[in-house]
């Protein structure tokens, strides 16, 4: 497949199809990730509460969603995405959509983020509003705003934060009422599973980005960095349960999680192969496995004491 499809669509879709291309269904596993992890957790401890759980996987969606259509527009905006992009379609930079009607979809998206929001503050703790809105700011402020944090090589602490600590704790908060060491363990596991999600999308665009001027923590540290980031965060995926298992923190059964080694060593070997293009497959695969994982964690825990 070369650039040219990857950066530009064959034909024109559907308004609908349009808004899908745009919502970036393959990324929405990494959204759900974080939220069923808490889940599990809480679960665990006899805590697991449907409602705040649901509310909470919402929101997540959502937050993503807008996210994804936030960078869309701005990053064309900014001259990030040109002609010849490694990466899937984008819709403001092909004409598929034109950047007013992206910014509105936004907005929509992230105002029903902020509902969701307001019931989970109801139901749980007002200072959730305050996590709420600043999650909203981080998904616009990735690549929009006066000083996208995107484009200061800030983007993985950002996701690590957003995706792993906030997510994690704050669901299995909304059920169990508490922070637990063990809890903010796994939230690190599985912030970093997320983060190397953007690690692979930055690795591929590594060359790209320095040209636009985004200096993304992949080009602020070159190729070998960035592998060896993805790496760690996958050798972490594995440390954690370690630890929490040996100390009687979680069912031994989470062990399961051990399966899925030979998955992370492909998946290694990739992105310290592969370059340009060819990492999307990887792109995509890594999305999927974060939530595999999180299943494969969960269920073995609670079904195999």
């Amino acid at each position: 497949m070369t650039q040219e499809q990857f950066s530009r669509p064959i034909q024109s879709p559907p308004k609908w199809k349009r808004w899908i291309l745009a919502a970036r269904p393959k990324t929405l596993p990494a959204a759900a990730a974080p939220v069923v992890m808490g889940s599990f957790l809480a679960g665990w401890e006899s805590a697991f509460k449907l409602l705040p759980a649901a509310a909470a996987l919402m929101c997540a969606l959502l937050l993503q969603i807008g996210s994804n259509l936030a960078n869309d527009v701005f990053d064309f905006q900014r001259g990030a995405d040109r002609e010849g992009r490694l990466g899937p379609v984008r819709v403001t930079q092909t004409g598929l959509l034109a950047p007013g009607e992206v910014k509105v979809g936004m907005g929509i998206i992230l105002a029903a983020a902020a509902l969701c929001g307001l019931y989970l503050s109801w139901v749980s703790a007002w200072w959730l509003l305050v996590v709420g809105l600043l999650a909203i700011l981080a998904a616009v402020g990735y690549s929009g705003g006066p000083i996208p944090f995107g484009y200061h090589g800030l983007g993985d602490v950002f996701v690590f934060i957003f995706f792993g600590i906030v997510a994690v704790s704050g669901t299995y908060f909304l059920q169990a009422g508490r922070f637990t060491l063990d809890v903010l363990t796994m939230s690190a596991v599985v912030g970093g599973l997320i983060t190397n999600i953007l690690v692979v999308n930055n690795l591929r665009d590594l060359e790209s980005d320095r040209e636009a001027g985004k200096i993304t923590l992949a080009a602020a540290v070159g190729p070998e960095w960035t592998r060896l980031e993805y790496a760690l965060f996958s050798g972490l995926a594995y440390a954690g349960p370690a630890w929490l298992i040996l100390s009687r923190k979680i069912p031994p059964g989470a062990g399961v999680i051990f399966l899925a080694l030979p998955w992370s060593v492909r998946l290694i070997r990739q992105v310290n192969l592969w370059e340009g293009s060819r990492l999307n497959r990887t792109l995509a695969e890594t999305s999927l496995f974060a939530l595999g994982y999180v299943l494969l964690f969960g269920l073995g825990g609670s079904l195999l004491f």
